[in-house]
């Protein structure tokens, strides 16, 4: 069974739905059609020309980025620019481009997930939640087909509590209509009050996926024209947001602390802010320019704070309110989630009929050298 380009879009929206993705963001397809087919996926951090030419010889039909190829808008595309040279190669031999950035960063199991498992931390939590709000999807469905407008509900992420999915309630009840002119109803005959014996599905949603549940449901419903309500909750609930805290398994000093980072990121260098002799154990980390995350670890107490591009003010301002700082640099805070996307993508489709294959980028894009 052939993958197309919406398959894959579909697949990541998944697990980092577009609506996760900051205001100021660009995600989502960014070059390419999404009815065409793809059967060769490259996963990589950033779109450079030299992680298209490696599509390009590879014989890739898709590149899966974590940060937009295009993120301000394009007043201009020539082909004697870095910028216009990428997109008409991309464009002449039909290579799709798809980002998904703060979407990623924001969801739970994303980028800050695997930066913490990385760092080996232990009974981690959402650093910065998201205040998302909650809504509950009510339907009307004939018996029989309950199963199938439930599980299209479920796979497009409603009923989500804690560790459990695809959590509802239903209960029986008689619905009734009539067919009218120009009607070509499911069930009875126009003109004629039918009543029919139907269940009540009811299962809550959080604001980010309100509107992908209400289409699954509708596509996976059997009446022309279905009967729904949606009800806005006080109680809010989600298990997204911005980094995660957690801790070590023993307490080290912070120049220790920051000799892991470099081992488990395997990068060369990091910079530290704070005490070196600091004894640090519960951490806090927001993978590439984090910042915005500080003021969180600080209440929550964290010891130390794991991110890149800390700027010499924020650092200065750190360092006076005792949380330590590990700048361990924008790429390798962020990188283990390519990996870690490639590995999700696999085990979307190469365990069913639908094969693609899909790699790792090579390319090293961290522009930064140590000297």
């Amino acid at each position: 069974m052939a993958v197309f380009c919406r398959d894959v879009m579909e697949a990541v929206e998944k697990i980092a739905p577009r609506e996760l993705a900051e205001k100021w963001d660009n995600v989502g397809l960014l070059v390419g059609n999404p009815a065409e087919k793809v059967e060769k996926i490259i996963v990589a951090l950033d779109v450079t020309p030299e992680v298209v030419e490696e599509a390009l010889q590879e014989g890739a039909h898709m590149i899966v980025s974590h940060h937009p190829l295009i993120f301000k808008p394009l007043t201009h595309v020539r082909a004697d620019t870095p910028m216009g040279d990428m997109l008409f190669k991309l464009i002449k031999n039909n290579v799709k481009v798809y980002a998904a950035h703060t979407n990623l960063d924001n969801y739970e199991w994303g980028t800050n997930y695997f930066l913490a498992q990385k760092l080996g931390l232990e009974e981690t939590e959402i650093l910065k939640p998201a205040e998302e709000g909650l809504y509950k999807i009510v339907v009307f469905v004939p018996r029989g087909y309950e199963d199938r407008v439930r599980d299209a509900m479920g796979d497009a992420g409603a009923g989500w509590i804690g560790n459990y999915s695809h959590c509802s309630f239903m209960a029986p009840g008689t619905g009734t209509f009539k067919p009218l002119e120009g009607a070509d109803p499911f069930i009875g005959s126009k003109g004629k009050l039918e009543k029919v014996e139907e269940l009540r599905l009811e299962t809550i949603v959080p604001e980010s996926l309100r509107n992908k549940v209400i289409r699954a449901m509708l596509n996976a419903h059997p009446y022309e024209e279905v009967a729904y309500d949606v009800y806005r909750l006080e109680n809010n609930g989600s298990g997204n947001g911005l980094g995660r805290i957690g801790y070590l398994k023993e307490e080290m000093s912070l120049y220790d602390f920051g000799e892991k980072v470099k081992r488990d990121l395997g990068i060369k260098h990091v910079k530290l802010a704070g005490p070196l002799k600091k004894a640090v154990r519960k951490v806090a980390v927001c993978g590439g320019a984090g910042t915005s995350a500080m003021a969180a670890a600080k209440k929550k107490g964290a010891e130390v704070f794991v991110s890149g591009d800390i700027k010499y003010h924020e650092a200065l301002e750190a360092w006076q309110e005792g949380l330590a700082l590990v700048d361990a640099g924008h790429y390798a805070t962020e990188w283990a989630v390519v990996p870690a996307l490639a590995e999700y993508l696999r085990k979307e489709f190469n365990g069913t009929e639908q094969k693609v294959q899909i790699m790792v980028s090579q390319v090293k894009t961290d522009p930064w050298e140590v000297i």
